[in-house]
C-alpha cells in the first residue's frame, strides 16, 4: 500500500512539474506578445501567393493556418494575431535565422545544408522540378535545351540542381537567375526566355494563370525530387513539437484530403510519393 502509494505521489508530482514548467523561445515569445509573425511568398502558387482579397492564400498557407489555431489552443489565447510577412526565395532563410518571421510558409526544399542554418516541420508536400517552355520553342526534352536561355528563381535549391543537371548530362545552355515566378513566364511569354525551371505543380499552376495556356509547354523529365517543409529557427525543439503535432493531425483526421483536394484537385488524386509523405507523416500521439 505504501508503494502504491509513493508511487502515485511521484506520478502527481510529474504532472504538476510538467504542467508549471515555464515555456521558452519561439512559444515564449508567442503568448508574451499574442503575436506569431509567418514568413509567406507571394506568387508561388498554388501554395502561397496574394489573392484577389489581397490575403496570402494557397495550399501550404493553409497548412499553417492549421498550426497556428494549435499553436493558439495549446497557449489558452482567446485570441492571437498573425503577422504576415512578405518574403523571396532569396530573403527566407535570414527572415527565419533572425527572427524576423517565426514561420515560412511557401515552397521550400528541406536539404541538409539549410539545415545548419535553420529547422524544418515534417514534409508537407514532395515534388519534382522540371521545366516549361513556349510550344513553338522546339523544346520537347531535356537534352534539346542546348543553346538555350533558361530561367530559374534565384536562391532555390531548383537553381543549383539545374547547374547540376545541365553539367551532368553534358548540355550547354545558359542559365539566367529571375526574381520571382510571376517575372520569369513574362519573360518565357515575351521570347527573353527558352525556357523556365520550377517545380513541377508550380508550373502547373502558372501555366494556367497564363495569357494563352495553349502556348506553353510542360515538359516530361524531372530534374530533381524536391521535398517541402515548413521552416522555423534552429535549437526550439518545443516549437518544432507543436508545428508536428498540428500536422499529425491534419494528416491522422484526413483533413488533407480537403485541402489538398482545394488546391490540387484538379490534377487528380496525390501521387504515390505524396501519399507517402502523408501516411507516414501521421504520427500518433
Amino acid at each position: 500500500m505504501k508503494r502504491t502509494l509513493f508511487a502515485l505521489a511521484l506520478i502527481a508530482f510529474a504532472t504538476t512539474a510538467t504542467a508549471q514548467e515555464p515555456l521558452t523561445g519561439t512559444l515564449k515569445k508567442i503568448r508574451d506578445a499574442k503575436t506569431i509573425a509567418v514568413g509567406h511568398r507571394v506568387d508561388s502558387m498554388p501554395f502561397s501567393f496574394v489573392g484577389q482579397d489581397k490575403q496570402p492564400t494557397g495550399y501550404t498557407v493553409d497548412l499553417c493556418k492549421r498550426v497556428i489555431a494549435s499553436v493558439q489552443r495549446q497557449l489558452k489565447l482567446a485570441d492571437i494575431n498573425v503577422k504576415w510577412v512578405p518574403v523571396t526565395a532569396e530573403s527566407r532563410i535570414p527572415a527565419v535565422a533572425k527572427g524576423e518571421v517565426d514561420l515560412e510558409c511557401g515552397t521550400t526544399t528541406a536539404t541538409l545544408s539549410r539545415m545548419e542554418q535553420v529547422d524544418f516541420s515534417n514534409l508537407v508536400f514532395v515534388d519534382g522540378a522540371s521545366l516549361i517552355t513556349r510550344t513553338d520553342s522546339g523544346i520537347k526534352r531535356f537534352a534539346d535545351l542546348a543553346g538555350k536561355k533558361i530561367g530559374v528563381t534565384a536562391g532555390t535549391t531548383t537553381e543549383a540542381r539545374l547547374r547540376g543537371a545541365l553539367k551532368d548530362r553534358l548540355v550547354n545552355a545558359e542559365v539566367i537567375p529571375v526574381k520571382g515566378e510571376a517575372d520569369a513566364v513574362a519573360a518565357l511569354e515575351g521570347g527573353k526566355l527558352d525556357a523556365y525551371a520550377n517545380d513541377r505543380i508550380v508550373l502547373i499552376g502558372l501555366a494556367v494563370k497564363a495569357k494563352d495556356p495553349s502556348k506553353l509547354f510542360l515538359l516530361e523529365e524531372d530534374f530533381s525530387i524536391e521535398p517541402y517543409a515548413l521552416m522555423m529557427r534552429r535549437n526550439d525543439s518545443d516549437f518544432r513539437l507543436a508545428v508536428n503535432r498540428a500536422l499529425s493531425q491534419v494528416y491522422r483526421s484526413g483533413a488533407i484530403g480537403e485541402i489538398y483536394g482545394r488546391w490540387f484537385g484538379a490534377f487528380g488524386q496525390p501521387s504515390p510519393a505524396l501519399a507517402a509523405v502523408f501516411f507516414l507523416n501521421a504520427t500518433p500521439e
